[in-house]
């Protein structure tokens, strides 16, 4: 934003309050400087630190999420340059892919880890010669981030499985897979690893990756539609005039807020060349499946209901309690329920919006 300072980390550019530029900038460079995973287990929670701080001085959600997600990348790329110091790595291209939340910049205070690798190889013969050497890498790589926290992902979306460490023709291969005979578990898939973005590495597999991935799902109606249905499963929690459909009083904010922006905004703008929410819409609107001021409006929601995301993870972080996604609605002020209220109508809208898209009845 023009005017606005910028901090830079990972390639990620960060518009953040004068007060907080020094403190971010400062904890960047002594991530990208660590000599030892030691140091940097040290520094991962003033990560935590310094969002907490931003998000108690009323900063945006889409402003403070970005910049969780800029000195994560800053931390990652600094393990993955320490571990490879300790390995026999192939000679031959390679490149860490940020998967999921990470992968759309769009962190939060309550995250694990999702990662893969993509690497480039003449055939099948090779990637099955390369694939080991990646793999033990990968896994000391899965291993320290742990220790720095982010929590080993309970559904094996890692760069030290097997399954998420492949050939640029490997990952090809299972895109086209999903994309032509999707079933649930293709569906789930895509949600995750669709939010791809290179995070260290070559970066040029991860460009030929997402241009195969455009262009398989450019005619792909009824995978799309699949996805749409399936995005569609989940509904803004509104009840009657101002009120909300809470469960037990308690709104799940991911499921049932930001995921719905998130999904709706992967299959609109698919085509993207940038995996965020934000950039998702834009490209939506620039491609006539969206109107300008439908995109702007879901973008101004999507940051609030990322802003109360955080709050409510900040609260329970001073209250030294686990931070959820839940939310009680009933326990915020007239004025943030019904900001609330109106994010979740345009939730509503863009659910709309995908059943015209796709002709889906309901």
């Amino acid at each position: 934003m023009t005017g606005e300072p910028a901090v830079i980390s990972g390639g990620t550019a960060v518009a953040v309050h004068d007060a907080w530029v020094d403190a971010v900038e400062t904890l960047a460079r002594r991530l990208m400087t660590a000599r030892d995973i030691e140091t940097l287990v040290a520094l991962a929670p003033q990560i935590r630190a310094i969002a907490i701080e931003m998000i108690a001085g009323d900063a945006g959600g889409g402003v403070v999420a970005r910049t969780l997600s800029a000195l994560n990348d800053a931390l990652s790329v600094r393990v993955i340059d320490l571990a490879a110091r300790r390995h026999r790595l192939p000679s031959a291209p390679w490149c860490w892919l940020a998967l999921g939340s990470e992968g759309r910049g769009e962190q939060t205070f309550v995250t694990d880890q999702d990662n893969g690798i993509v690497f480039a190889a003449t055939d099948v013969a090779e990637a099955r010669m390369l694939r080991p050497l990646l793999l033990a890498f990968a896994g000391e790589v899965n291993q320290a981030l742990a220790a720095c926290g982010f929590s080993l992902c309970e559904g094996g979306i890692m760069a030290g499985n097997p399954d998420c460490c492949l050939s640029l023709t490997e990952w090809q291969a299972r895109f086209i897979g999903w994309v032509r005979t999707p079933d649930p578990q293709a569906l789930l898939n895509a949600t995750i690893f669709f939010d791809l973005r290179a995070l260290h590495g070559a970066a040029g597999l991860v460009d030929e990756l997402r241009a195969y991935l455009a262009r398989i799902t450019a005619g792909a109606d009824a995978f799309l539609r699949l996805l749409a249905e399936n995005a569609l499963t989940a509904a803004p929690p509104l009840g009657f005039l101002r009120d909300f459909a809470a469960k037990d009083g308690v709104v799940d904010m991911k499921k049932f807020g930001s995921r719905l922006f998130v999904d709706a905004a992967r299959i609109l703008g698919m085509g993207s060349a940038c995996p965020s929410t934000v950039a998702r819409l834009r490209h939506a609107s620039t491609a006539g499946l969206l109107r300008m001021s439908e995109a702007e409006a879901a973008i101004g929601a999507f940051h609030h209901l990322q802003r109360m995301r955080l709050l409510a993870q900040h609260r329970a972080i001073i209250d030294n309690t686990t931070p959820t996604n839940q939310l009680a609605p009933q326990q915020l002020n007239a004025f943030d329920r019904h900001i609330l209220h109106e994010a979740f109508k345009q939730a509503r809208l863009l659910q709309q919006r995908l059943k015209i898209s796709f002709s889906i009845d309901g």
